[in-house]
């Protein structure tokens, strides 16, 4: 329990709004994407980005799809607006997207802000004032009238001032900020005021931001507030309603996707959720929320480890294991449950079918993630982890029981070692165990003869630095072996024989085929695996057969040693 009691908080009222219609509405195409990252994600940061680094930001931005980028706050400081001049006078504006600055409603501001402006193509001129009733008498000391009547002189000065550059396309954007804790019947009346001011028309709309400046109530009573003014709002048909949510609540996402379906037409936000306090919405999860519905976000994500990587080296705040979609570790899967569901899911995905893999609502190969980093393994995971990543990174499908085998062999590795394995450790403890043991016994080389209706082979094998030739035959190569081997005093049975072909990239470098053999001693019920690879299947298979007896332990050796 706090020390406080819950009672020094207020709760935030209800919407009267009994026959709201965002409950069962569903977002069917992509908002007007506008990233912020430059300006609010900049004032948020430690250290603000230089302008090289802002560049650098910039151009990633307009790579990936957005249209409309608040560039700054050029009233604010010199660095802000020198960085704007830089992208008007080094033509770093692409075409097709608008640049957006913001300015308080104060005339100095507006002034210096449309000064930055000069020459640009098209623009977003964002001006605000605060209206919610704590700003209003804490902070300002203003009437509602008072409050009114700075935002619509501030809207006029800047349809004045604008006039004077007919060669730029100017747009419009006024945020009541505070809008969430404001009265929503004083909200509309500042935006319908503000609307008339600027003669907004459907050829010349007007974007009114509706800010969640400070998050402070559940979801759906943003959802209701926006619903309501885009019930009530004039001159809606000339309006672009704009959602500006943070994150103080920590449902940023599903205040805006909620938002979304009340009838909201723009979403203001940066990547990774950068911003004052908890951050703004989050844009890269946004995007590909909708992504994952079938929705086109119409913006590329399809290398998100990079822009994660660059937005790092630019704001110097890394990206969270556990961020959707993004983060190191959200592909991931340690937990052995987990780990047989995606195993499976993937053996059934068909290239052109429904997404439908277990734990994994997006397929990482969308956003430029590989498949082996999906699969993980440390003391949480088990068989079908490990059997994915000796599959899918070294090209080795073994047989079920032969997973569970070597499932065991890793976790005793894992109890020593206590710490996560990649894919190459897996390989090593693999490889120790089942191709590169030569104790008690080797391969060296066979050769196969014809002896009437049978077949058969004379097998060279080392017994530690001493060299045995045995002969055999059977029925085909590897009954000639068992036979062969019979004949030196090692009696052993085949249980099951399996042979797969490999990859050219697989571990095993050149590698074709992959035998596995499941022997036992004659009177013995413990079966044990070996593996053999060889571009020669026989011989692969002769491998296997020898990997399994080193693994039978020492009553093969001394049965051989009785039989020499």
């Amino acid at each position: 329990m706090l020390k406080q009691p819950a009672t020094k908080y207020r709760a935030f009222p209800p919407i009267s709004l009994p026959d709201r219609q965002w409950p069962s509405r569903t977002i069917t195409q992509a908002p007007i994407w506008m990233s912020t990252d430059l300006r609010d994600g900049n004032q948020s940061l430690f250290e603000p980005m230089n302008s090289t680094q802002k560049l650098r930001l910039f151009q990633e931005l307009c790579t990936i799809g957005f249209k409309e980028i608040e560039v700054g706050f050029p009233s604010a400081s010199q660095t802000d607006f020198n960085f704007v001049r830089q992208l008007i006078t080094e033509g770093h504006i692409p075409s097709d997207v608008t640049i957006e600055v913001l300015t308080q409603a104060r005339e100095h501001l507006i002034r210096q802000t449309i000064e930055s402006l000069s020459g640009v193509k098209r623009a977003i001129v964002h001006v605000y004032n605060a209206t919610s009733p704590q700003f209003r008498d804490v902070v300002f000391s203003l009437s509602q009238a008072e409050v009114i009547d700075l935002a619509v002189q501030s809207v006029k000065l800047v349809k004045t001032l604008v006039a004077e550059h007919p060669e730029t396309e100017w747009v419009l954007q006024y945020s009541p900020e505070t809008f969430s804790m404001t009265e929503l019947d004083f909200a509309l009346a500042i935006c319908n005021a503000v609307t008339d001011a600027w003669e907004a028309t459907p050829s010349n709309k007007i974007i009114l931001n509706l800010p969640a400046t400070v998050e402070a109530a559940t979801p759906n009573i943003y959802a209701d507030q926006i619903e309501w003014m885009h019930r009530h709002l004039a001159k809606r048909d000339s309006i672009i309603i704009s959602l500006h949510p943070h994150n103080d609540r920590g449902t940023a996402v599903a205040a805006t996707e909620l938002a979304l379906m009340a009838g909201a037409d723009r979403v203001e936000g940066c990547l990774f959720g950068h911003g004052e306090r908890t951050g703004n919405v989050d844009l890269v999860t946004m995007a590909l929320n909708l992504y994952t519905q079938g929705v086109d976000p119409e913006l590329d994500f399809s290398n998100v480890n990079a822009v994660a990587r660059l937005v790092e080296e630019c704001t110097q705040l890394p990206v969270h294991p556990r961020h959707p979609y993004v983060g190191d570790l959200v592909f991931t899967a340690f937990s052995g449950s987990h780990q047989d569901a995606i195993k499976k899911g993937f053996a059934a995905q068909k290239p052109d079918a429904i997404w439908n893999v277990p734990y994994l609502p997006l397929d990482p190969a969308d956003v430029g993630r590989t498949y082996d980093s999906v699969i993980r393994v440390n003391s949480q995971s088990g068989k079908g982890g490990i059997a994915y990543l000796m599959e899918h990174v070294h090209g080795i499908v073994m047989p079920r029981r032969l997973q569970i085998e070597f499932a065991a062999v890793v976790q005793q590795h894992m109890d020593a070692s206590g710490q996560e394995m990649s894919s190459e450790d897996l390989w090593n403890i693999f490889n120790q165990h089942y191709l590169a043991s030569t104790t008690p016994f080797a391969y060296q080389q066979h050769h196969l003869f014809e002896h009437g209706h049978a077949q058969g082979i004379r097998v060279l094998m080392n017994r530690q630095e001493e060299q045995h030739w045995i002969t055999g035959e059977g029925n085909g190569p590897i009954d000639a072996f068992m036979h062969a081997l019979a004949q030196v005093g090692i009696e052993v049975k085949v249980h099951s024989y399996e042979e797969r072909s490999m990859s050219s990239s697989a571990s095993a470098g050149n590698a074709k085929a992959c035998a596995f053999v499941e022997l036992a001693q004659v009177g013995q019920s413990t079966m044990t695996y070996g593996v053999g690879i060889d571009e020669n299947i026989i011989t692969a298979s002769l491998k296997a057969i020898i990997s399994s007896l080193n693994r039978l332990g020492d009553g093969v050796v001394a049965n051989y040693q009785k039989a020499a």
